[in-house]
């Protein structure tokens, strides 16, 4: 399998500042065919036609006791964009709609005693969640940041790229200050991952788009910021779900508050681990929730191309329910 250096492309981007050819590329214009010439159920988040600006959400509700909740009608949402309630035009529940996986390796020196679970773990998830026409993308990061598997359907591919993952003993993951874009050390280069997985692999693709973390968000390497990160994310329309690893043996800091940024800013979920068992049932749970959304499709109140940031709240009329939901997408500007 091909082993691709993703910094080149990120450097490229950063001090150039100019588009950078993806490592996806093939695959883009193989899906853009494809989306051509078939009608697909509601794109992603914020996906902006010509005239009208058309914006689907994927929505999971739970109950106070955390079940998941998958019964409610049409007349159970209310969706608001920037304060003004929006009209649902679009309803159903998507439990078979493809998904399309960035899986995060963190691989530097502070996952050394929890990488072989991680690995059981990750190749576990794949290999339980993954249906027809899903696709996943696997990228490890230490103070690099590698493709080990492109886009794929078959979850022995991704098995066999999890497993290559190694942990780079001389990037320890601690200390240094996150996400500063000129930095010239550390060993964690968790923003430069996902702003990559984002910007390279993700925001040429259709459909559910989920990034899935598994470090202990601990950034002291990155060119770019956590902010950007998050941008990149809103932009692609991926949900970021973080399996935050906490071993006993590393130097706790500062990655539960970057974590809980992450995934909040875009719709996700912080689950925390500590061992084998807790790893398990992390995936468990993200598989339930990719496995258990509603799509909800409305047409914008607000038809102007001015690339802002529009913000989307998702509401259940039924008491006592959560819901989880992506945050907002950006106008067209043109």
């Amino acid at each position: 399998m091909r082993r691709t250096k993703l910094a080149a492309s990120l450097l490229a981007l950063t001090l150039v500042g100019i588009p950078v050819a993806s490592v996806a590329t093939a695959r883009a214009a193989r899906g853009q065919d494809q989306n051509s010439s078939q009608q697909e159920p509601p794109q992603a988040v914020g996906t902006i036609h010509t005239q009208t600006q058309l914006v689907d959400v994927y929505a999971t509700v739970r109950d106070k006791k955390n079940a998941i909740v998958d019964n409610l009608t049409k007349d159970d949402f209310k969706i608001y964009e920037d304060g003004k309630l929006q009209q649902v035009t679009y309803f159903d529940k998507e439990s078979n709609l493809p998904i399309t996986l960035a899986m995060l390796m963190d691989t530097s020196g502070s996952m050394y005693y929890i990488m072989d679970a991680e690995k059981e773990a990750a190749s576990s998830f794949v290999h339980q969640i993954m249906r027809k026409k899903d696709e996943a993308v696997v990228i490890s990061f230490d103070e690099d940041e590698d493709l080990l598997a492109d886009f794929t359907e078959d979850p022995a591919v991704l098995t066999r790229a999890i497993n290559r993952a190694q942990v780079k003993v001389n990037a320890t993951g601690i200390g240094g200050t996150g996400g500063t874009v000129n930095s010239n050390g550390g060993g964690t280069n968790l923003f430069d991952a996902v702003y990559l997985a984002c910007h390279d692999e993700l925001a040429t693709e259709a459909g559910r788009k989920a990034i899935i973390v598994l470090s202990d968000a601990e950034d002291n390497g990155s060119k770019m910021s956590i902010d950007e990160a998050v941008e990149a994310s809103q932009r692609a329309d991926a949900v970021i779900h973080v399996i935050l690893i906490s071993d006993p043996n590393a130097t706790e800091g500062y990655g539960p508050r970057i974590a809980l940024e992450l995934a909040g800013k875009t719709g996700g979920r912080v689950i925390q681990v500590h061992n084998d068992k807790t790893m398990n049932q992390a995936f468990d749970e993200i598989s339930e929730e990719l496995r258990s959304q509603y799509v909800l499709g409305y047409a914008s109140t607000n038809d102007a191309h001015d690339g802002t940031f529009r913000k989307v709240k998702v509401e259940v009329t039924q008491p006592d329910m959560k819901v989880r939901a992506r945050v907002g997408y950006y106008a067209p500007n043109s």
